[in-house]
């Protein structure tokens, strides 16, 4: 049942899948006939050869249907893509995250799948994000990046290693005909191609501007007004983002910038999700969780330094974030708050007792690895619920932080500082924290960088820091 996507004519996936599948919808009816409701049912067989989830789904995607990439090479060349939409899953407000995660659990309760083999998310899976805040994005940018939306998708392609697994989804209606479901998933099939993702212009006949939305004082102001804030024991940290536009001579390619920004930066999650005709991307440094069975992981991230070319300044620069009171101060706000917040949901929650550097291509950080034994099942999604936002990109006390956030930064944050991921039909999954991001629209890039602010820092300096940040999209985006 082994589908090659490199073949003749586009690929077919073969006479077996096909009757596996014939099979799979018609029990699909039999079940949706007798709930009086639609039932997912899906299918997943192997692909041939050295298979680039992310390239099949940029070159296979229909005008402006649902895309999702998600990779971090590093790990096995670990890549999940998803093309199109079987079933949507949306939701708004404080109790966004269990409204999902509920209606993804009756979706996958209810499906015919069958049994899957191969790398993580392959098979029924749901993928997408969610937004900072849990209300409707005030601003036209963010629409059709609602607070919580997971789509499950027509076609799904997993990879780790060399093991890639493709997905078929269909949603059966009670009134449906079997024949035409298979016939329109063996369509969608043979539309599937997998050229290389295609190269950044190297020199456009017009030049990038790049333009903060708002003054560099406006955000020096704010760091001021958040640190009279926290000297005055109202709260002990509090995150400030800000944004800088790139305003393109033609439309921004998100194929491109992808291509680009999974190989300068192979240890982030490189992220894609595309809805209409805008985009959100970028290589995330932050793990917010992963749930593998009954075990959760998730990385603490704060305090941040510039990298250098020169081997001997870069070692010295990291040995002096390893030093920064500062620094470790943000740090250990950020792990105290996670270690407390899995501790009612775990029988164990286990951290390194140092924070180690995290070394990206421009910057490095203080990060600690932190582990869980989950006391109950609970789901990724339900994971993601209960740790959002951390203070690494919200505050501490967080409610707080909350408050004073939208206040002090004067713009929308929409899925910037969110969550992006997937999770399987087991609530098996990962998401990361949506950072070093931008959120492509045409001729527009809007990109994103914050900073930790505590009782010590200074505007100036968090100021730069938003810049070095802003370093690993800029380069791709402003040619």
């Amino acid at each position: 049942m082994t589908i090659a996507l490199a073949s003749r004519g586009g690929p077919r996936i073969g006479e077996a899948a096909h009757t596996c599948l014939g099979e799979r919808v018609e029990a699909a009816l039999v079940r949706a006939r007798a709930s009086g409701a639609p039932v997912a049912v899906s299918l997943t067989v192997p692909v041939e050869g050295d298979v680039d989830p992310t390239a099949v789904a940029f070159a296979s995607r229909r005008p402006r249907e649902p895309l999702f990439c998600f990779e971090q090479p590093e790990r096995g060349g670990a890549a999940l893509a998803g093309l199109g939409s079987a079933l949507a899953v949306e939701a708004a407000g404080p109790g966004r995250f269990a409204q999902v995660a509920q209606r993804w659990r009756a979706v996958a309760a209810a499906a015919v799948t069958g049994p899957v083999e191969g790398p993580a998310g392959a098979g029924l899976v749901a993928v997408g994000g969610f937004g900072f805040a849990p209300q409707v994005a005030g601003t036209p940018a963010w629409e059709g990046f609602p607070p919580a939306a997971l789509t499950v998708p027509e076609v799904a392609v997993a990879r780790r290693d060399r093991d890639v697994r493709l997905t078929l989804t269909a949603l059966v209606a009670p009134d449906d005909v079997p024949a035409e479901l298979v016939a329109s998933l063996e369509a969608r099939v043979s539309e599937l191609r997998a050229p290389p993702l295609p190269l950044p212009d190297p020199d456009p006949a017009v030049r990038s501007r790049v333009m903060g939305a708002m003054p560099p004082e406006h955000y020096e102001s704010a760091v001021s007004r958040a640190v009279e804030r926290i000297r005055a024991g109202e709260l002990e940290k509090l995150v400030l983002a800000r944004e800088v536009d790139v305003h393109a001579g033609a439309d921004h390619d998100p194929a491109a910038a992808f291509g680009v920004l999974r190989e300068a930066f192979p240890g982030c999650y490189s992220f894609c999700v595309a809805r209409a005709d805008a985009a959100f991307l970028g290589a995330s440094p932050e793990l917010l969780v992963r749930r593998e069975g009954q075990r959760a992981s998730t990385v603490a991230l704060a305090g941040t330094i510039r990298r250098s070319a020169d081997p001997a300044v870069d070692d010295h620069l990291g040995e002096q974030l390893l030093r920064s009171a500062k620094d470790r101060e943000e740090h250990a706000i950020v792990a105290r708050r996670i270690e407390r917040t899995l501790g009612p949901h775990s029988v164990w929650v286990a951290a390194a007792p140092e924070p180690e550097l995290v070394r990206m291509a421009n910057v490095q950080h203080l990060g600690t690895p932190i582990r869980a034994q989950l006391a109950e099942p609970t789901g990724v999604v339900d994971l993601v619920g209960i740790l959002h936002p951390t203070p690494a990109v919200g505050g501490e006390p967080r409610e707080v932080a909350l408050g004073l956030i939208p206040a002090l930064e004067g713009m929308d944050r929409g899925w910037y500082a969110g969550a992006i991921g997937w999770s399987d039909s087991a609530e098996d999954g990962e998401f990361c924290v949506g950072l070093r991001c931008a959120l492509l629209d045409g001729r527009l890039a809007r990109c994103y960088a914050g900073v930790g602010v505590v009782r010590d820092s200074d505007p100036a300096a968090e100021l730069t820091e938003t810049e070095v940040k802003l370093e690993a999209l800029l380069p791709i985006l402003a040619t």
